[in-house]
């Protein structure tokens, strides 16, 4: 998932890709060593700076997909066609290659083991990535709290990390539904989020379950609107929206 970056005064750190790997036919997993790393908390991202010959640089915002207790840093990158900067980074970039990159990033999208609510996780498309921090950050503490995923997706096939969650669903307590609108398997219905899959799938009101929803600010605005008019309080849902950068 990326943003436009946000200035800091975080310092630039040279990292190192130490592997790389797909998760779907236009996201890519980025694994990186980054001496000095001060670790990071679930739901946190990082500013990767691109530099060209000229002097030219180009940086984005892009959420840390691997839990915090990690020896290494994973980014996964959705490629954007016209972009700048993902596909130097799901097409170009090699183990062994140098990239800056400062952070962590925020402090209030976040979940850690201390909480003891129920979680609701809510993902369209590549929001899954700071969710799937959330739900590898759950299962490293061995965390009892129930913990559910809705995550819309347009095909099977643009689901990002689905065979680990499909692990984690069975040996953990992670529950995990998709809703396809584009093209769903067969037996199976497309359709949206809304009214009717929130009453089925989301935590009920009075457990006051942490929402962490993310993705295109569309499906955001919608989902934290659905869950609020469902009788949640909006003060237990925390968002993170992505779009277009220029």
């Amino acid at each position: 998932m990326a943003r436009a970056a946000v200035p800091g005064r975080l310092n630039w750190r040279v990292a190192t890709l130490a592997a790389a790997r797909d998760e779907t036919a236009t996201a890519r997993t980025l694994v990186f060593d980054v001496p000095g790393w001060p670790g990071h908390l679930a739901g946190q991202h990082i500013d990767v700076k691109l530099t060209a010959e000229d002097g030219y640089t180009a940086q984005r915002s892009y959420s840390i997909a691997s839990a915090p207790d990690g020896a290494r840093l994973e980014l996964t990158v959705q490629r954007i066609a016209d972009g700048e900067v993902s596909p130097y980074l799901t097409e170009v970039l090699e183990p062994g290659d140098p990239l800056e990159l400062r952070g962590p990033i925020g402090g209030w999208f976040v979940w850690t083991p201390k909480g003891t609510a129920p979680v609701l996780l809510v993902a369209g498309g590549s929001g899954i990535v700071p969710l799937m921090a959330m739900v590898r950050a759950h299962a490293e503490a061995d965390s009892k709290v129930p913990l559910r995923l809705i995550y819309s997706v347009r095909t099977p096939a643009d689901a990002i990390y689905a065979p680990e969650l499909s692990q984690r669903s069975v040996a953990s307590p992670l529950e995990t539904t998709y809703l396809y609108t584009r093209q769903a398997p067969d037996g199976m219905p497309t359709g949206r989020i809304n009214a009717d899959a929130i009453a089925r799938l989301a935590w009920p009101p009075q457990m006051t379950p942490a929402i962490f929803i993310c993705g295109p600010t569309g499906f955001v605005e919608t989902a934290a609107d659905l869950l609020v008019a469902a009788g949640h309080d909006p003060d237990m849902i925390k968002t993170e929206r992505f779009g277009p950068t220029s």
